[in-house]
């Protein structure tokens, strides 16, 4: 280890493990006696399902990027770094900046009771906690961590992302012949590990528009892909495409207009923070707070919010929150939670039967709109933009939006 060695470790990893659980038992006991019990009417619960710490190119602990999610709101997160779970044992040497150290001291501060750390020569490294570790501080009846991996690939100069939620084993980076094969492989991988565990979880396409690796081509060409990020809070994730690419609103009308073709199920789009930045802000940064999904479950429990996102039940939102979303009786409805002193529009965006391009078919101001989804239509979403400006943006002057997910009227 070098001379002038300093090493801080109150008990052995266990024993501090152990203190922990002391500590959070109360805890553990109300949210086991949570995940068995469901609530008598299904409510919407707040998440974001991509997000990176020390474990691989985040710039945080994860006990830090908890804490900010618990306290701002949010009732699920899944911690997905690269080609990794937080297991085993890791250490983390801290960049001598003043910046990466304040926020090191600031981290020993906060969680002195069972941190471990060494110095060597001035320079810091900091014992990573495991899931298993910092999820006895943080989970209860109303805050899950999912179990979660961002399956990173290349293919030559290409970046292949593929989350896989409430993951059991890592799976890694995968091979392939081409772009769409080795995204193909890593969907493929998540599906048979949920039928060989048994677990509920399910693979969704990260920022295909990511310096632009993943092509509409790339994306018609899944099978068993149910989502993918309609927006993402990343600086270089391109949301709104260029003049010779499409954005994301569009790319995912046009992959759905293909799914519908074939008759496979529709893709249903994601908000994602995608966050790896927690110290430094802006839009050439990549933030907390951007992006989410609203879920409505009956229980805050994985196999209950996978069953509702697969069911299509939840909307993605960068800070337009809405009262209710239905569809019934072929008509989809949409009720705001409006803010005082902010407007709203609500778009009805499809396909019309025998057109080959998604249009604007209704659109109006207010905070309730509804649209009867007939025959005639192929699919329907609807999006909602707000005149509040969201902070800390992904690129300034957006405004807050929220999306549901695509229907299809029944005859």
């Amino acid at each position: 280890m070098g001379s002038n060695v300093v090493i801080h470790n109150p008990t052995t990893p266990e024993l501090n493990a152990q203190a922990v659980h002391r500590k959070s038992i109360i805890t553990c006991l109300v949210f086991t006696a949570s995940i068995t019990a469901i609530t008598a009417q299904p409510r919407w619960y707040k998440g974001n399902l991509h997000t990176h710490s020390y474990w691989s190119d985040g710039d945080e602990f994860p006990e830090m990027i908890m804490d900010w999610y618990k306290r701002h709101g949010y009732h699920f997160v899944g911690l997905s770094d690269h080609n990794t779970l937080q297991e085993g044992e890791k250490w983390k040497r801290i960049t001598k900046s003043k910046l990466r150290e304040d926020a090191m001291h600031a981290y020993l501060d906060k969680y002195s009771i069972y941190a471990s750390y060494r110095v060597d020569s001035g320079r810091y490294s900091v014992r990573l906690r495991t899931l298993q570790e910092y999820r006895l501080l943080f989970e209860d009846p109303n805050f899950l961590i999912v179990k979660s991996e961002e399956i990173t690939s290349r293919f030559g100069d290409k970046h292949i992302h593929v989350n896989a939620t409430n993951i059991q084993t890592v799976i890694g980076a995968q091979q392939g012949k081409n772009v769409a094969e080795v995204m193909q492989n890593a969907v493929t991988a998540v599906i048979d590990q949920r039928k060989s565990t048994g677990m509920p979880m399910f693979p969704h396409v990260n920022h295909p528009n990511f310096y632009y690796s993943i092509t509409l081509d790339d994306m018609i060409a899944l099978k068993g892909e149910q989502f993918f990020e309609v927006y993402n809070g990343h600086p270089l994730v391109n949301n709104y495409g260029d003049s010779l690419r499409p954005g994301m609103e569009e790319l995912w009308d046009r992959i759905n207009l293909a799914y519908y073709s074939r008759n496979q199920p529709l893709m249903y789009g994601l908000a994602t923070d995608d966050s790896h930045n927690y110290h430094e802000f802006g839009s050439s940064f990549s933030n907390a707070g951007r992006g989410w999904v609203m879920v409505r479950s009956n229980s805050l429990t994985p196999d209950a919010l996978i069953a509702a996102m697969e069911a299509g039940d939840f909307y993605a939102s960068t800070g337009v929150v809405l009262e209710d979303v239905s569809f019934s009786g072929n008509v989809l409805e949409i009720r705001i939670k409006p803010e005082p002193g902010v407007a709203y529009k609500i778009e009805f965006v499809g396909v019309r039967r025998g057109k080959a391009k998604a249009e604007v078919l209704k659109s109006l101001n207010g905070i309730s709109a509804q649209l009867n989804v007939t025959t005639s239509y192929r699919f329907v979403r609807a999006r909602i933009t707000s005149s509040k400006l969201k902070a800390n943006p992904f690129q300034e002057g957006d405004m807050e939006m929220a999306w549901t997910q695509p229907v299809i009227g029944k005859r």
